[in-house]
């Protein structure tokens, strides 16, 4: 019997019952066909690319639930990442199954009615036709998917025999020409022998010649190191005079940094002299200033520059400090000496500080914590303070509980918090103390150029964890 051929009658379709929704068969012969071993992985991959391209122009509601999530991948994609997905409900589903062999139906009709038919021809692809009677599953269909792996394990030791012979055949003239290169090889050793006696001979000769000159030199070197001794004797007698100028020398120079040191010192003391000097002074005027001030019933506040500057201030819910939170036990003195200027404004790039230091936290979180810190440092110092957000950064605008003494400014559409703390810094008149925190480089050449005090938002957050 010709190969591929199975003396057996075409199944009519009509013998098989399914279920009328699952579309799992119920009875019939070919219910009780199955494989006892895997498909082979050749028909097993030609099934599944199958389905796979089936998938990509099947329409959505259509495609069964499990490969929903891989229809929308390229056709490659969805074989090789859905291949497990794919072929246990091709195992499962007949009516999935019988619709994957439909795209075979249409473009091999004449292999298809052979495999139904059993007339399977001997020269037809043994992987398409194992993959089109796992899909139809006619009766007898086991029998095409052995025969089909029986013909591509005979192909495969065929391929592999073949390899074998070609892999003997290299071995063998691998071998020839390792012999050839070792008769060359040892044919060389031996000429290299030969002239490795004439060069031990050459150099027995010159070795007796450089052991008389060897004993000639060594004669020398001993005349030369007697009079080395000499000299090095007398070099040694000039390092410790040398030495001795040295220690005077060092003693000398100690001296005078002590001198220095103790001019510093004095350099110092008379400055804080003029400084206690210069805040009596002033604690003076201050104090003059606000007897004359309730002498004339004058107002206790007035308007500030930096009121008149535009920025969008968030809705006062209410007033008071919120408690801080320490951050370290450290002194930021920079901070405090400025802190203590008269009438100082304190400008704060608040984004810039709170990512500095609590950068983790939320923005509305960030926010809060900054702005109860600064409220407890303006109850503290009296001074004023302006603390400036970035508007960008806000989604819709925000309500904020700003504390007593510290003014809350976003910045308005188109323009960033450096632009707007820019403005209030041109805003301020000449001469006043004003202190601009910010680790930006830019914000602090900036505000350097106009007169300001740059300070490190470090130094801030070390002074708010200290209160």
């Amino acid at each position: 019997m010709p190969r591929g051929r199975h003396p057996v009658t075409r199944k009519s379709a009509g013998h098989r019952q399914r279920s009328g929704r699952s579309g799992i068969i119920d009875s019939g012969p070919e219910a009780a066909e199955r494989l006892a071993r895997p498909l082979p992985e050749a028909v097993r991959q030609s099934v599944v690319e199958t389905a796979a391209e089936l998938l990509g122009a099947l329409p959505s509601d259509e495609v069964p639930a499990q490969l929903r999530p891989f229809a929308r991948f390229e056709r490659r994609k969805r074989a090789k990442l859905a291949g497990q997905p794919i072929a246990a409900l091709l195992e499962k589903d007949e009516a999935f199954r019988l619709r994957v062999a439909a795209p075979l139906r249409e473009a091999q009709p004449d292999l298809v009615d052979a495999v139904e038919a059993r007339d399977v021809p001997p020269a037809a692809d043994p992987v398409a036709v194992a993959a089109i009677a796992y899909l139809l599953r006619p009766e007898g269909w086991t029998g095409l998917v052995e025969a089909a792996r029986e013909e591509l394990e005979r192909s495969a030791s065929a391929v592999e025999g073949e390899a074998a012979e070609r892999r003997v055949a290299a071995l063998r003239e691998e071998l020839a020409a390792a012999r050839s290169a070792r008769a060359a090889e040892l044919e060389k050793l031996r000429s290299e022998l030969r002239e490795a006696k004439s060069e031990v001979a050459e150099l027995r000769r010159k070795l007796h010649d450089a052991r008389a000159k060897a004993r000639t030199a060594q004669d020398r070197a001993e005349e030369v190191a007697a009079v080395s001794e000499r000299e090095l004797a007398a070099a040694r007698e000039v390092a410790t005079a040398a030495d001795k100028e040295l220690r005077k020398l060092r003693g000398r120079v100690g001296q005078a940094e002590a001198n220095a040191e103790a001019a510093r010192r004095a350099a110092r003391e008379g400055r804080n002299v003029d400084d206690v000097r210069l805040r009596m002074l002033l604690d003076t005027l201050v104090d003059a200033a606000q007897g004359v001030r309730r002498e004339l019933a004058l107002p206790s506040t007035i308007g500030r520059p930096a009121d008149a500057v535009g920025g969008l201030e968030p809705e006062r819910l209410a007033h008071g400090a919120l408690p801080g939170r320490a951050l370290s036990d450290s002194d930021p003195q920079l901070l405090d000496r400025l802190l203590t200027l008269p009438r100082v404004h304190l400008v704060v790039d608040g984004y810039n500080v709170t990512k500095s230091g609590y950068g983790e936290l939320p923005l509305s979180d960030q926010r809060s914590r900054l702005l109860s810190g600064l409220g407890g440092l303006a109850a503290q110092t009296r001074a004023e303070v302006t603390c400036v957000f970035d508007g960008a950064e806000l989604d819709a605008p925000v309500a904020i509980a700003a504390p007593r003494g510290v003014r809350v400014l976003f910045s308005r559409p188109g323009q960033t918090a450096d632009e707007l703390i820019g403005e209030l810094v041109r805003a301020e008149p000449h001469g006043r103390a004003l202190v601009v925190v910010s680790s930006d480089r830019e914000v602090a050449d900036a505000a350097r150029r106009a007169g300001a005090r740059p300070a490190p938002s470090t130094l801030l957050l070390r002074r708010l964890g200290r209160g």
